[in-house]
């Protein structure tokens, strides 16, 4: 794109951190939203006459659509150039659904909700991730993402809670406590509208004549490209670089297998198990903040703290001792926080703006599958044997090391 310091201007009204933090707030009161909802789902569906196995059906078809859908929507976006629209229309799909969820009286109603909450979350994230990557590329990528998925994670924390104390003051009457979060939403949106309005076009913070400056790190991150403006495919690094995410995603189990451990080990009560989430939404914010900080100094190598972590989380998070397993669920949320932030700000790094948004749509696609391999994977060796599941655990994070320094040495490779 072209233009004057004048052109600049109308385009964009806000510094880099500016649109970032907003950015940030505007995921903040999306997450009261969705997360709220999401702490609830299972309750809410058994209350409409759903079985388990229903339960699992919408919940697990409605992750795969926020997931897989991505392959679908981040090209369009890149093709159709419309990212603010994108975005906008996945979080009013959300915002809209949700609400709707409380009045939902039958069963098959209220699944179509819980699965088009997650389909909004498709539409928008390869979209709002690219709208993102412009401006970090002036605040540094890991400090962007990593601000941004700390707010994201405020509303993480705050969502659940006020769900819990709607269900608590109205003896679990679930309609008011999803219609709260009409409130939420509706200030969700109008922040989208006005940022879209105040930065009609972030790419402008990519350009030579962006009015801000980028902090100088002590040293250049030398494991990255400088994207180049619009390659023709995807890069080699950026497949190595994701099959790493999806094979680390693979080899580490989800929430709802630990606290299903916790409880029916009688380690902790149900009611205590929210709680505990919390604290890990906690620990999820720092340690975004912490590797997005120790990756725009020292560069992608800062992600061998992934598998790292990850490979012994089933170690102490199944163990029969509380205070072990409550460091395994804390150590859960690392992992998750360095997944949600310094992952996808590696890809701006990798890839140009002109398929930025596909990327992101293809890397989301297959962090999906991996998610629901290593759900799959970790709740299957559960009942067999939780020896057994640390091991493959750790025999599938040093894959995953091994894949990640592949593609470091590519990077360099390229470079020189």
């Amino acid at each position: 794109m072209t233009g004057g310091p004048d052109t600049h201007t109308e385009r964009v009204r806000l510094s880099a951190w500016r649109f970032v933090v907003w950015f940030g707030v505007v995921a903040l009161f999306a997450d009261v939203v969705y997360e709220g909802a999401r702490s609830i789902t299972g309750p809410l569906l058994a209350h409409l006459g759903a079985s388990a196995l229903v339960v699992g059906v919408v919940t697990g078809v409605g992750e795969t659509a926020a997931l897989l859908l991505r392959l679908v929507s981040g090209p369009l976006a890149d093709r159709t150039g419309r990212f603010w629209a994108w975005t906008l229309a996945g979080y009013g799909l959300t915002v809209v659904s949700v609400p709707l969820l409380g009045l939902a009286s039958v069963l098959w109603v209220a699944g179509a909700l819980v699965i088009a909450e997650r389909v909004g979350k498709a539409v928008r994230s390869p979209a709002k991730d690219t709208l993102l990557s412009h401006a970090t590329s002036v605040t540094g990528r890991g400090r962007g993402f990593a601000v941004h998925e700390a707010l994201d994670q405020v509303g993480a924390l705050a969502g659940p809670l006020s769900v819990a104390a709607v269900l608590a003051l109205t003896h679990d009457d679930y309609a008011p406590a999803l219609l709260m979060l009409a409130v939420p939403g509706a200030i969700a949106m109008v922040l989208v509208v006005w940022l879209r309005v105040r930065v009609p076009d972030p790419v402008a913070y990519e350009v030579p004549s962006a009015p801000a400056v980028t902090p100088a790190p002590a040293e250049e991150p030398a494991e990255l490209p400088v994207a180049e403006a619009a390659p023709s495919r995807l890069p080699r690094t950026f497949w190595l670089y994701a099959t790493f995410a999806g094979i680390t995603t693979a080899g580490f189990s989800t929430f709802g297998v630990l606290s299903f451990h916790l409880v029916t080990a009688g380690l902790m009560s149900a009611a205590a198990v929210p709680v505990l989430y919390a604290a890990v939404m906690v620990i999820d914010a720092v340690a975004a903040v912490a590797t997005g900080w120790a990756y725009d100094r020292y560069g992608a190598g800062v992600l061998v703290v992934l598998p790292v972590v990850a490979a012994v989380v089933p170690a102490l998070a199944f163990s029969g001792t509380v205070s072990v397993a409550v460091a395994g669920a804390l150590a859960w949320g690392t992992a998750l926080g360095v997944q949600e932030s310094t992952l996808r700000a590696t890809v701006a790094d990798l890839v140009g703006s002109g398929r930025r948004a596909t990327a992101y749509g293809v890397l989301g696609a297959i962090i999906g599958v991996g998610a629901a391999a290593g759900g799959a994977l970790a709740g299957g060796l559960y009942d067999v044997s939780v020896p057994l599941l640390v091991l493959v655990t750790v025999a599938l994070q040093g894959v995953a090391l091994v894949v990640l320094v592949a593609s470091l040495r590519s990077r360099r490779s390229t470079r020189a």
